[in-house]
């Protein structure tokens, strides 16, 4: 991004967390007043910041450079902002104190080292992969490629024009048609996923990789381009999420994510199911469908050496449902 359009990125996100605050959530009584606007007003939130009005406009029109920590702070808790956007609003202001040289980091590795494919590999009762920032898969163990087998199969046929494409789970939700049948709550899915790639953007702005995939998807997915607009942020932990899988049927499982300290932008996220459940009881099924020889191998579709070399089983068409 060029410094007009970071300028712009924070003015959105604070008018956007502003218009979230209603004057009772903050305190401040209203007397039956009809306001112009939703949520706070410009200056009950510099009020509440400890700032001049003129001092909050600013800030508001994107110009965050040489703004104290302590400001940003008294800002985040006028705006009453949650741990992401808290991260978020310091990462624009990271970004914005440097020139546009020193601002763009280095490309997240791509690469996932030997020792981290094989934990993968010994992790062999639970989905284990290894994801970036912007939501490409680097790597997964067996059973990874057997739960996400519709998101292999979808880069794969993409066809011959994009041999070195990696796996991207944003692609597959807001492009392939038949994301809505794997995930019963896509919609949710959806929209976290659009939050952590909003969050990604604040971390690496100049990441040239992720700038094109929000191009893309914005302009195919009038969805996505929606949510985007919305500013939203998320810092993906743990929780829970459901799969219907077109060769074991339903799943509710939990996952966890690691980040991995050695390689800057890469996430282990395991997938696990209650002991003694019904998911336990497919995934374990899963684990043996994927072991077993294939009567027919699928190849996939990127020639990245961190795709694991298993032969994976085809996986069948789980329909096709519309999204936008």
């Amino acid at each position: 991004m060029v410094d007009v359009e970071r300028k712009e990125e924070i003015r959105d996100f604070l008018i956007s967390r502003r218009a979230k605050i209603s004057p009772e959530q903050a305190g401040i009584p209203n007397y039956g007043e009809l306001r112009r606007v939703p949520g706070l007003r410009r200056e009950e939130v510099a009020q509440l910041a400890g700032v001049s009005a003129d001092y909050y406009t600013r800030l508001e029109r994107g110009s965050l450079r040489g703004v104290s920590d302590a400001v940003l702070e008294a800002v985040a808790s006028a705006l009453q902002l949650d741990e992401a956007e808290r991260t978020h609003l310091m990462d624009l202001a990271r970004t914005a104190n440097l020139p546009s040289w020193r601002a763009a980091r280095r490309p997240p590795q791509q690469r996932v080292r030997p020792g981290v494919l094989r934990l993968l590999d010994g992790m062999t009762g639970a989905v284990a992969m290894v994801q970036n920032g912007r939501s490409d898969v680097l790597a997964a163990n067996l059973l990874g490629r057997a739960l996400y087998g519709p998101v292999f199969e979808s880069t794969a046929a993409a066809g011959p024009e994009t041999p070195s494409r990696l796996p991207n789970q944003a692609r597959y939700l807001f492009l392939d048609p038949g994301a809505g049948d794997l995930y019963p709550d896509w919609r949710a899915i959806a929209a976290s996923t659009v939050a952590m790639l909003r969050s990604e953007a604040g971390r690496n702005p100049h990441d040239r990789a992720l700038n094109e995939l929000v191009g893309e998807l914005t302009t195919r997915s009038g969805l996505f381009a929606a949510l985007w607009a919305g500013h939203d942020v998320r810092i993906h932990t743990t929780g829970t999420k459901r799969f219907h899988h077109p060769v074991v049927g339903e799943l509710s499982l939990q996952f966890e994510t690691l980040h991995l300290p050695g390689d800057e932008g890469q996430t282990l996220f395991t997938f696990t199911a209650e002991p003694g459940s019904a998911s336990e009881n497919a995934l374990t099924f899963l684990a043996s469908w994927a072991a077993s020889p294939p009567e027919k191998t699928a190849t996939g579709g990127s020639s990245a050496p961190e795709l694991r070399s298993h032969a994976r089983p085809k996986t069948l068409n789980p329909g096709k449902t519309e999204h936008d």
